[in-house]
């Protein structure tokens, strides 16, 4: 059987001829291997094998990229706090209008319930959360991302105090006294909460992100912080809670899931390699 039809001008001699490559599938099949990523396939499918379908995460690791924060988020949280902190050094306009929300909103709920959200905040509230998500994640062999969580939290202290000291700003309720921004308490509830969340499970983030919000109210409300200083913590924490958190998200790998990784990645072993008609060698 021909390869190739003949031309019109050869279609009364009845010699034998050679079979003739066929170039628009030799094309195809180049195109496969070094276009779309999909070596000996000219349709562009991918491989039924897992090691085709798998997607590489952040820094090429397998696996999807977790939701953490990126680096747009965290540059904006840097910018944002950078404005906020000026803001409250030359007493600008953000912080006149700061001053009238805070006055319109301290007392509007009873005091009991936002004290009892600003009481989330103290370490002697947070602390024991994040130790128990700590102790649970290295119970699951997760021991590096525990001590990410452990070290986000020793720096908080390390932020806040010298941005207390450097802009000492006076509290709603107390105009005598200096260190209100930041919001300490407010930056303990998210680092704690959150970094617990991560270590745990997905599921318990928009918990910890609601234990956040409820500090930060409740700080507000009562009188203790002016609203801009939880806005300040929460940008303060965001690029914390970066890297801890994808330690965390990384280091949340089952010994199966370790294993297929060791099985289809590249120091492991080998994929089955397909021939170009689809069949496996």
């Amino acid at each position: 059987m021909r390869e190739t039809p003949r031309s019109q001008g050869t279609a009364g001699d009845n010699r034998a001829e050679p079979p003739q490559p066929r170039l628009d599938r030799a094309l195809a099949h180049t195109a496969g291997a070094f276009g779309s990523g999909t070596p000996h396939r000219s349709d562009g499918r991918p491989p039924h094998t897992p090691r085709g379908a798998r997607q590489p995460g952040q820094g090429g690791l397998p696996g999807t990229t977790p939701p953490v924060p990126g680096r747009p988020a965290v540059f904006s949280a840097v910018l944002l706090l950078a404005l906020l902190t000026w803001q409250v050094l030359v007493e600008g306009p953000l912080v006149r209008w700061d001053e009238r929300v805070s006055r319109s909103v301290v007392g509007t709920v009873p005091h009991g319930l936002s004290e009892l959200g600003a009481d989330l905040g103290n370490m002697t509230v947070a602390l024991p959360v994040l130790g128990c998500a700590m102790a649970y994640a290295a119970w699951r062999g997760r021991r590096a991302a525990a001590l990410y969580a452990g070290a986000a939290m020793a720096l908080v202290p390390l932020l806040v105090i010298p941005l207390k000291e450097w802009t000492a700003r006076p509290g709603p309720l107390e105009p005598w006294a200096a260190g209100y921004y930041p919001s300490g308490h407010t930056a303990t509830a998210m680092v704690a909460y959150v970094g617990a969340a991560f270590l745990v499970s997905n599921r318990l983030i928009p918990v910890a992100a609601a234990l956040t919000a409820a500090t930060g109210a409740g700080l507000v409300l009562r009188g203790y912080h002016w609203p801009l200083d939880v806005v300040a913590s929460v940008a303060l924490c965001l690029p914390v809670l970066r890297w801890p958190v994808i330690a965390t998200r990384y280091g949340r790998r089952s010994p199966e899931g370790r294993q297929r990784e060791g099985t289809w990645g590249t120091s492991g072993g080998a994929a089955p390699s397909r021939s170009g008609d689809g069949r496996t060698n």
